[in-house]
């Protein structure tokens, strides 16, 4: 491969990297913090709240970690968590690091055929599980898939479904032959100070950490496997960068099973002695709530999230003044969103650019730029991240400013997907660059735009064309709200543009207006051929738009032909 004076950024050094486990860091900081609160779980239809101080998280994780010990929990053992925000995942999170077991989160929205793949390619061999997600009965489904099990006990079974599966604990009242999750703080008992201090000393930071299944563009979903290393680094140098302090309180209501949850928000505080404000669900009324309550500093939401609460007719009778650092990711940032906020609360900007592979964080605003370039870029990569963007096709380095495929290199890699060389060896190349598969332009000082997905660059005619572009565009109007582009088929160009939109309250745009608009403001090959209003997005559980959901609505509108 040629280098050449090219976009190509070499990993800065100006902060160490840690060599310590989650649970180390946890004990260093319940002595320097002992009394400080360390995390608050809210139930939001209760209202109720369980707070720990960081001596008595460090305490109860201890308890926890003896009793997962006590039920034959070994060291590399793969634990599978199936639950919302609670409590009692953010204990486990702890206590599992502790012991040197691997959590593998999962979404409590996945069905049979999703779950069954995952305990099975997951090598799971112990899962603690909720009852129900809203109406999807997880007990009753579990009682299903398990239904050759053989119950031995204590929650431990045999199945010959799921060989690996040693043995299940319920959150709730679950399965009748499930372990009362209450019931593993009490085996802790049986388990030695020698043993305990033992288990613990074993665990290095190069230990695997975590199992998050990602879906990416194709095929079947893959753990990457995340580090005690990488994570922990990742959290401390993403809070180092944005300035966070032991005075602050993030607020979120990001899923856990999501390293935007268990990473971005709970670590990051652990890291730098804040407290984290767990909510169990996202509600813009109830966000709003607690943001008041709490008197949040710090809010970690995707766009969507922002909006809704801008949006709300609760807005402008909360006290929302605390908010120092509006924190955003997730997906492309609109910049007139990010302005929206900023000048709604008088907070600063924080935009950063992640993927699961990449624990998570790759660049973030610098604090220090202009505001131009913190509301419209990604930010600047973080210390010791080496990034490079690259041909899709050929390879090669591009110059700085062009389009190309985000390469990622260095600590914060996934130590690669699990039992799935071949796949691993496709996403990470022998000279140890991860590609991403998203279309980005670097600069030279450093400050990242993703322009879209490789997949979802919609070819016209031969001219190629960044939805996230359009989308910008619309969502400068004030009419607007939110608006999400995507490509359709079409027999004469290839693809056409479908442009779904979302109205500001009190808002009367049309379609014919909208794109008239675009016709007025956009090159001909940009415009959208198809524009449809619609009421809200189908999302993802952790707030996200799917878009291949829009893909399919708008493939059936156009063969109904009911698309304006």
């Amino acid at each position: 491969m040629s280098i050449r004076a090219c976009a190509w950024w070499k990993p800065t050094a100006q902060d160490e990297l840690l060599d310590i486990t989650l649970g180390a860091l946890l004990d260093q900081q319940s002595v320097q913090h002992r009394d400080r609160c360390a995390v608050i779980a809210v139930n939001t239809a209760s209202g109720q709240e369980r707070r720990w101080s960081y001596h008595a998280l460090a305490a109860q994780s201890d308890d926890l970690a003896r009793g997962l010990i006590a039920w034959g929990v070994g060291h590399g053992d793969h634990v599978a968590v199936m639950s919302a925000n609670r409590a009692e995942w953010v204990l486990l999170e702890y206590a599992l690091a502790k012991i040197g077991a691997v959590l593998v989160t999962v979404n409590p929205a996945l069905h049979m055929r999703e779950l069954t793949y995952l305990l099975v390619q997951g090598e799971v061999s112990h899962l603690i599980f909720a009852d129900r997600l809203r109406h999807h009965d997880i007990a009753a489904m579990l009682a299903q898939m398990l239904a050759d099990a053989v119950p031995l006990g204590g929650g431990v079974i045999r199945s010959s479904d799921f060989p690996a599966l040693r043995a299940i604990a319920a959150l709730d009242s679950g399965l009748a032959y499930a372990l009362p999750f209450a019931a593993l703080g009490q085996m802790g008992v049986k388990v030695t100070d020698d043993q305990f201090v033992q288990r613990t000393r074993a665990v290095t930071p190069d230990d695997v950490l975590q199992i998050q299944y990602t879906s990416g563009t194709t095929g079947k979903p893959k753990g990457a496997m995340l580090s005690h290393r990488s994570t922990v680094n990742n959290a401390r140098l993403m809070g180092l960068r944005a300035g966070f302090a032991a005075n602050d309180v993030l607020l979120s209501a990001m899923p856990l099973f999501h390293t935007a949850g268990c990473v971005c928000n709970v670590m990051s505080m652990l890291a730098c002695g804040g407290c984290v404000v767990v909510l169990d669900s996202y509600d813009p009324g109830s966000m709003l709530a607690q943001w008041e309550r709490h008197g949040a500093t710090i809010i970690n939401g995707v766009p969507t999230m922002y909006s809704r609460m801008l949006d709300h007719p609760d807005f402008t009778h909360r006290d929302t003044g605390s908010l120092r650092i509006a924190f955003m990711g997730g997906t492309a940032i609109p910049p007139s969103l990010m302005a929206r906020v900023c000048t709604a609360t008088q907070a600063e900007p924080m935009i950063i650019m992640g993927m699961t592979e990449c624990s998570p964080i790759i660049t973030q605003t610098d604090p220090n730029d202009p505001l131009d370039l913190r509301y419209g870029t990604a930010g600047i990569p973080l210390p010791h991240t080496e990034i490079r963007i690259c041909d899709p096709d050929s390879g090669a380095v591009l110059d700085w400013g062009e389009k190309g495929e985000l390469c990622i290199r260095g600590y914060l890699l996934t130590l690669g997907y699990f039992n799935m060389p071949d796949i691993t060896a496709q996403a990470i190349d022998a000279d140890g660059w991860l590609h991403s598969g998203d279309l980005a332009v670097l600069d030279r000082p450093g400050h990242l735009q993703i322009v879209g997905r490789l997949k979802d660059m919609i070819i016209r005619g031969g001219e190629n064309v960044f939805p996230v572009e359009i989308e910008d565009f619309l969502l400068e109007h004030p009419g607007i709200s939110q608006a999400q582009v995507i490509g359709v088929t079409d027999p004469d160009l290839g693809e056409e543009i479908c442009a779904f939109v979302l109205l500001a309250p009190g808002a009367t745009l049309g379609a014919d207006e909208i794109q008239a608009l675009c016709r007025a403001n956009l090159a001909r090959h940009k415009l959208p051929k198809y524009v449809h209003i619609v009421t809200s997005f189908p999302m993802t559980p952790n707030g996200k738009i799917q878009k291949y959901a829009l893909r399919d609505i708008a493939q059936c509108l156009m063969q109904e032909d009911a698309c304006p």
